[in-house]
C-alpha cells in the first residue's frame, strides 16, 4: 500500500479526504498541519481530529518564525498588495507545500494529496511547488470526484466523521492576515456580520482615544515600535494588536482568482496595512521618482507572482535581488496615528532623507528661483507646438 502525506486543517474537505484516499484510493495516510501563525486552537484541532477519526500518524510543523522572516519581510519590502490587499493566504501557501514535501521525503510517501476544490487558488500553489521539489504524485480527492460541499457533508455523516458544527464560513487565518469566505458572505450585497471579524474592532468599538506609534524600519523591514526592538515574529503580532483593536486592516473585494472567477473575500490584515502603509512612506522620502515610479511595477509584478502561485519562479527570486539593493536606503522612524478606522501617517525621518527642508523651505535663498525662467519657459513645448497646429479657432 502506498503512502500520501495529505496537509489537513481538520476542516471538513480535509477530514473527508482521509477517508476517500483510504476507501477509493487505497492509500496509507499521514497528516501533516504546518503552523503559519493559525490561532491555538486551530492548530490543536487537526491532530485531534485525525486522532477521533482513526488514530492516523500526525504532524504538527512549527514555521511561523520561517514565514515572517522568509516570506512577510520579503512582501513588506515588495508591498505586496493584489488588487488593494495584502497577501496572506497566498502568501503562506508556498512555504506550507515545502514542509508537506519535506515531510513526504522523510515518510518515504510516494503521493502528497490536498483538500482543494476546483474552484479555488489554492490547487496552483500547493502543486506548482509540490511538482516543483517533488516526484510525489498529486492527489486531490474533492476535485478528482468532483464532490459538492452536501456531498462532502453526507460522506462525511455516513463514514462517522465529527463535522466543525461551529463554523458558519471558511476561514483561513496566518500571522500575516486571516480570509474569511462562504455562506451568506457569496452575496455581495450581504454586509459582513460583526462576529465574522476576529482580528478587527468596528468603528463603533474601537478605542475613543487615538493612538500615536512610531514604528522604526532598517533595510526596510520593522525592526522596533515605540523604541522597542523586536524580531518578525513579535513585531508582526504587535502591529496587528494595537492596528485591530483600532479597527483598522478590514477588506471587503470582488477579487478576480486565478481561473477567471470572480469571488467575494472577506480579509482582516490589521499588522500588513500598518506596516506596509509605514513602509510605503519611508519610502516616500528615501528613494528617488524614478525609483518609486520602478517599484510600483515590482510591486504589481511580485503581487501576481505570489498571488498566482508563482513563487518558486526565477522572476521572483531576481525581483528579491532588485528589491533588496532598492530597500538599503529605506531605513528610518515613522510616526502613525490610529483612531477609529481610521490611519494617518504623522511624522518621519531617516538618515537616508532626499526631503531637504533648508532647500525645499520657502525663506531658502541658495537655490536662485531666476534660475528656473528658462526651464520653465521651454517647458511642455511639444505641447505647446501641438495645441498652436492642432486646436486653432
Amino acid at each position: 500500500m502506498d503512502k500520501v502525506i495529505l496537509a489537513f486543517s481538520g476542516g471538513l474537505d480535509t477530514s473527508v479526504c482521509i477517508k476517500l484516499l483510504e476507501e477509493k484510493y487505497n492509500m496509507e495516510v499521514v497528516t501533516a498541519c504546518v503552523d503559519v501563525g493559525q490561532a491555538q486552537e486551530e492548530i490543536e484541532r487537526p491532530a485531534s481530529v485525525a486522532n477521533g477519526i482513526g488514530n492516523y500518524k500526525h504532524y504538527t510543523i512549527d514555521a511561523k518564525e520561517e514565514f515572517a522572516q522568509d516570506f512577510i519581510f520579503r512582501a513588506i519590502k515588495a508591498n505586496a498588495l493584489y488588487e488593494g490587499y495584502p497577501l496572506s493566504t497566498a502568501l503562506a501557501r508556498p512555504l506550507i507545500a515545502m514542509k508537506i514535501v519535506e515531510m513526504a521525503k522523510k515518510e518515504g510517501a510516494q503521493a502528497i494529496a490536498h483538500g482543494c476544490t476546483g474552484k479555488g487558488n489554492d490547487q496552483f500553489r500547493f502543486e506548482a511547488i509540490i511538482r516543483s521539489l517533488s516526484d510525489c504524485k498529486v492527489i486531490a480527492p474533492i476535485r478528482e470526484l468532483n464532490l459538492t460541499r452536501s456531498e462532502e457533508i453526507d460522506y462525511a455523516q455516513s463514514c462517522g466523521i465529527p463535522l466543525p458544527s461551529d463554523k458558519i464560513y471558511s476561514i483561513d487565518e496566518n500571522l500575516w492576515g486571516r480570509a474569511i469566505e462562504g455562506d451568506i458572505l457569496e452575496d455581495p450585497m450581504i454586509e459582513p456580520p460583526e462576529k465574522a471579524f476576529n482580528w478587527t474592532k468596528s468603528s463603533a468599538d474601537a478605542p475613543d482615544e487615538s493612538q500615536i506609534l512610531e514604528i522604526e524600519f532598517a533595510l526596510g523591514v520593522p525592526i522596533s515600535i515605540d523604541g522597542k526592538k523586536m524580531g518578525p515574529l513579535e513585531i508582526i503580532k504587535k502591529c496587528n494588536q494595537i492596528a485591530g483593536m483600532h479597527g483598522v486592516g478590514r477588506v471587503d473585494v470582488i477579487e478576480d482568482r486565478i481561473i477567471g472567477l470572480k469571488s467575494r473575500e472577506i480579509y482582516e490584515t490589521p499588522g500588513a496595512f500598518l506596516i506596509l502603509t509605514a513602509h510605503k512612506s519611508l519610502e516616500q522620502m528615501t528613494l528617488t521618482r524614478s525609483e518609486l515610479k520602478f517599484a510600483e511595477t515590482i510591486s504589481e509584478t511580485y503581487s501576481e507572482l505570489v498571488y498566482n502561485g508563482m513563487w518558486h519562479d526565477p522572476l521572483r527570486e531576481d525581483l528579491d535581488q532588485i528589491i533588496d539593493h532598492m530597500q538599503r536606503r529605506v531605513s528610518g522612524i515613522v510616526r502613525v496615528k490610529l483612531h477609529k478606522s481610521g490611519m494617518r501617517i504623522i511624522g518621519r525621518k531617516s538618515p537616508y532623507s532626499l526631503y531637504k527642508q533648508d532647500v525645499v523651505s520657502f525663506e531658502d535663498k541658495a537655490m536662485d528661483q531666476r534660475e528656473m525662467i528658462g526651464m520653465v519657459k521651454h517647458y511642455a513645448l511639444q505641447a505647446g507646438f501641438y495645441n498652436k497646429m492642432c486646436k486653432k479657432d
